[in-house]
C-alpha cells in the first residue's frame, strides 16, 4: 500500500513546487525564517509524503504510524506545508501566521502545538537523536506485541530529514554510533546535502566524507539526486529492503531550489526571499503571481487520494488489531497497561516497603526500589551511561537490549550522555514506555540540551544522578557537582528530589512513576547518609509536599530554622542537637523545592514563619536561596570548587559537620 498509483506520479513536482511556494511566503509574510532548506528538500519530502510515509491525520495519535522528524528545524515552513496538504489540522490561515504571537506554526517545530509534529526540533542533533529514540521504541513494542505476520504491530519506520548542522553536532556522533550498533533497519534518515550554512559554504569547516562516516557506524549509505525522483523512489525502497542496518540516503541538493538569484547561496537560508525574488521563483516555477499560497486543484487531489488510501489501510489496521486483541488478550491487556502509564494501586507501599530502615547511600536505596518497580509496572525501562555499577540502576532481572533482542528493560547507552537525554525523549515521545537514564550528576551538563528540551516538551522522563556532592571524595573536583544543582533549579518545568534517605527515596520514585507530565530529577548520593528519626505525626506523603518538619523542639516559641536537603539533613539534625541548650530550633527537610514552591503561601509560613531567621545547608552552590526566604538567612554551602580527599576529611575541612554548621549558626546569632 505504500505506493500511490503510477499515473499521478507526474504531478509530484508540482506538488513540490507548491510546498516551496508556501513555505516560501509564509516565511516573507512573517518577515522571519528559513526558506532554503524547505525549497531544497520539497521533493524528496513531497515523494515521501504521498508515496511512503504511512499515518492517519484523523487519528494522528494512532500507536503504529510511521513517524517523521524534521531534524532540520529551522526548515519548519516544509513540515507546516505538509501536514496542511496532507490533511491536518493546520489551516492555510495558520501558514499565514507563521511565527506570529498566538500561532501553532511556530518558528521551530513544537511538540504538542499541533498535530503531526513528533517531537520539537531547532537545537541540531536533537531530532537526530531523538528519532534513534522512537525507533528503539518501535523496536521494543515489536518485541513486546508483534503478531506471527506482523501485520498489528508492523515494523514501522522513523524517517528524519537531517542537515549539514545537525551532522556536525556531536550528539549526532553519539547517536549515530549506538544506532549502528544496535541496527535499526527501520531507520531512514534524508541527509540534506546543500553544502551551505549560515557563514556561507560548508568548506569554511566541514569535510569530512560522511559516506564513509555513516559505513564506519554500520549504515547503509545511498546517493541520489535530490530532484531525480525515480532515485529518490529507488532509494526508499532499496531502505526498506536492508533489513540489518540504519540507512542514511545523502540527497545532493541546492538550497533555495527554484529561486532564480538566491539559489545555492547563504543568504537564502535563515533569511526571506523578499517580495520581488518571490514574484521572480513563482515565475520561475510558472506559477500564477497574483496568487499568494496558491494550492493547485491537482495537488490538493494528490494528497485527498493519499489521505483516502491511508484511511481505508487504517481501517484494515483496526479491524486485524480487533481481532489480534480478542485473540491475545493477555497481550492487549498489557498493551492497554503500556499505553495508560499504569501503575499497581498499592504501588506507593510497595516502594516503601523496599527500602531498608537501615541507613544508606541513596544511590543504593534508590536501587532497592528500581528494581521493585520493575517488577510492578510492565512499560518500565532504563539504562546508563556505562556506569550501571555505580548508580545501581540495573534491574537484576530482566535482559538488557541488544541489536538480536528488544524484549528486555535494561540499556547500555555506553559513554554517551548527550545521546542518551536525547533517546530517551524520543522514547517518551513515541508513547508506551516509562525511560529513566543514569549517570554522575557532575555530567547532567552534557545531557542539559536533551533534558532543557524534556521539559519544554513536557515529557515525563526521569533522570538519575548520583554522585551528588563533593562527598565523591578522592575523585577531586572534576567529578563533584557543585553548580550543577543550582543550574538544574532553573530549568522550568523540571522536578528535582534530593532525597535524605528511604522514605524520601521510595517517594521520590513514586512521584516519578506517577507523574505523567514533565521530567523528574533524582540527584543521589554515593556516600552513606546518617539516619535521623522524624516526629510521630510525620507521613511518607508529607515528602510530596516538597519540604516538611523533621523534629519541632517548641513550636510556639522558635528562635531558628535549619533547613536542608539530601545529605544535609543529618548535619542540620546534629547541628540542632548541639545548639538545642541555647536555642529552640526546627529542623526542616526539603527534598524537592520545586513541589515546595508549588505549595500555598499559608503551609510555607506554617513551615517558615515570616519572623523566625532561617539556615539552609546544601553541599552544594546556594544561588537561588535568597529568592525563596526573605527573612534573615544564612547559606552554609560550597563556594568554588571540590578537592580531591576522603569524603569525612572533605566534610571537615568544608564545615560541613554538625559541630561547625553550629558554630556558624552561634557566630551568626551573636
Amino acid at each position: 500500500m505504500s505506493e500511490i498509483p503510477s499515473s499521478n506520479k507526474n504531478i509530484t513536482t508540482l506538488a513540490a513546487n507548491t510546498i516551496r511556494l508556501l513555505s516560501a511566503e509564509a516565511i516573507q509574510k512573517a518577515n522571519s525564517g528559513h526558506p532554503g532548506m524547505p525549497m531544497g528538500m520539497a521533493d524528496v519530502a513531497t515523494i515521501l509524503w504521498t508515496e511512503f510515509l504511512v499515518h492517519n491525520p484523523n487519528q494522528p495519535e494512532w500507536i503504529n504510524r510511521d513517524r517523521f522528524v524534521l531534524s532540520a528545524g529551522h526548515g519548519s515552513m516544509l513540515l507546516y506545508s505538509l501536514l496542511h496538504l496532507s490533511g491536518y489540522d493546520v489551516s492555510l490561515d495558520e501558514l499565514k501566521s507563521f511565527r506570529q504571537w498566538g500561532s501553532r506554526t511556530a518558528g521551530h517545530p513544537e511538540f504538542g502545538l499541533i498535530p503531526g509534529i513528533e517531537t520539537t526540533t531547532g537545537p541540531l542533533g536533537q531530532g537526530f537523536s531523538n528519532s534513534i529514540g522512537m525507533t528503539i521504541a518501535s523496536k521494543m513494542m515489536h518485541a513486546r506485541f508483534a503478531d506471527e505476520n506482523n501485520e498489528v504491530f508492523r515494523n514501522n519506520y522513523i524517517y528524519a530529514i537531517v542537515s549539514d548542522g545537525d551532522l556536525m553536532e556531536g550528539i549526532s556522533h553519539e547517536a549515530a554510533s549506538i544506532a549502528g550498533h544496535l541496527k535499526l533497519d527501520n531507520l531512514i534518515f534524508f541527509y540534506d546535502d546543500n553544502n551551505i550554512t549560515i557563514e556561507g559554504k560548508t568548506e569554511l569547516t566541514f569535510s569530512e566524507d560522511i559516506h564513509k562516516r555513516f559505513e564506519s557506524y554500520g549504515w547503509a549509505v545511498i546517493e541520489v539526486n535530490a530532484y531525480d525522483h525515480e532515485e529518490i523512489r529507488k532509494a526508499i525502497k532499496l531502505a526498506h529492503q536492508n533489513k540489518t542496518k540504519p540507512t542514511i540516503i545523502i540527497c545532493k541538493s541546492q538550497i533555495g531550489f527554484g529561486s532564480p538569484n538566491k539559489v545555492n547561496t547563504a543568504e537564502v537560508h535563515g533569511s526571506p526571499l523578499g517580495k520581488e525574488e518571490l514574484l521572480k521563483t513563482k515565475e520561475n516555477l510558472g506559477f500564477p503571481t497574483d496568487k499568494e499560497f496558491y494550492v493547485p486543484e491537482e495537488v490538493s487531489s494528490l494528497f485527498s487520494q493519499r489521505k483516502e488510501e491511508l484511511e481505508n489501510y487504517y481501517k484494515k489496521w483496526s479491524s486485524k488489531f480487533d481481532k489480534w486483541k480478542t485473540d491475545n488478550s493477555e497481550k492487549a491487556e498489557l498493551l492497554d497497561k503500556y499505553l495508560s502509564n499504569y501503575s499497581p494501586e498499592n504501588l506507593k507501599e510497595e516502594l516503601l516497603n523496599a527500602v531498608p530502615k537501615e541507613s544508606n547511600a541513596t544511590r543504593s536505596l534508590s536501587s532497592k526500589v528500581i528494581q521493585k518497580i520493575a517488577e510492578l509496572v510492565p512499560n518500565f525501562v532504563g539504562g546508563s551511561a556505562d556506569l550501571a555499577p555505580s548508580t545501581n540502576t540495573f534491574m537484576n532481572k530482566f535482559s538488557a537490549i541488544t541489536c538480536n533482542d528488544f524484549s528486555g528493560k535494561n540499556f547500555h547507552f555506553g559513554i554517551r550522555e548527550h545521546a542518551m537525554g536525547s533517546i530517551m525523549n524520543g522514547i517518551t515521545a513515541y508513547g508506551g514506555f516509562r525511560v529513566f537514564g543514569a549517570t554522575f550528576f557532575v555530567f547532567s551538563d552534557y545531557m542539559r540540551p536533551s533534558i532543557r528540551l524534556a521539559s519544554i516538551m513536557h515529557l515525563p522522563t526521569t533522570y538519575v544522578f548520583t554522585h551528588d556532592s563533593i562527598f565523591v571524595g578522592e575523585d577531586g573536583p572534576t567529578h563533584q557537582p557543585v553548580e550543577h544543582l543550582s543550574a538544574l533549579r532553573l530549568i522550568p518545568n523540571i522536578t528535582i528530589f534530593r532525597p535524605a534517605d528511604g522514605i524520601e527515596t521510595a517517594m521520590s520514585w513514586y512521584y516519578a512513576i506517577q507523574n505523567k507530565k514533565n521530567p523528574v530529577a533524582l540527584i543521589l548520593t554515593r556516600q552513606k547518609i546518617d539516619s535521623f528519626e522524624r516526629p510521630s505525626e510525620f507521613k511518607p506523603s508529607d515528602t510530596l509536599n516538597g519540604a516538611y518538619i523533621v523534629s519541632d523542639k517548641n513550636a510556639e516559641k522558635m528562635d531558628l530554622i535549619i533547613a536542608a536537603s539530601g545529605s544535609e539533613v543529618p548535619v542540620a539534625v546534629e547541628a540542632k542537637q548541639i545548639l538545642s541548650d541555647k536555642f529552640s530550633i526546627r529542623v526542616i527537610s526539603i527534598p524537592s523545592l520545586e513541589l515546595y514552591k508549588q505549595q500555598s503561601e499559608e503551609f510555607k509560613n506554617s513551615l517558615f514563619p515570616n519572623n523566625v531567621p532561617v539556615v539552609v545547608i546544601e553541599a552544594a552552590s546556594m544561588m537561588g536561596w535568597g529568592d525563596i526566604f526573605r527573612q534573615r538567612l544564612l547559606t552554609i554551602g560550597i563556594n568554588g570548587f571540590g578537592v580531591s580527599g576522603p569524603y569525612q576529611t572533605l566534610a571537615e575541612k568544608f564545615g560541613l559537620t554538625g559541630k561547625h554548621v553550629a558554630e556558624k549558626i552561634n557566630e551568626w546569632l551573636k
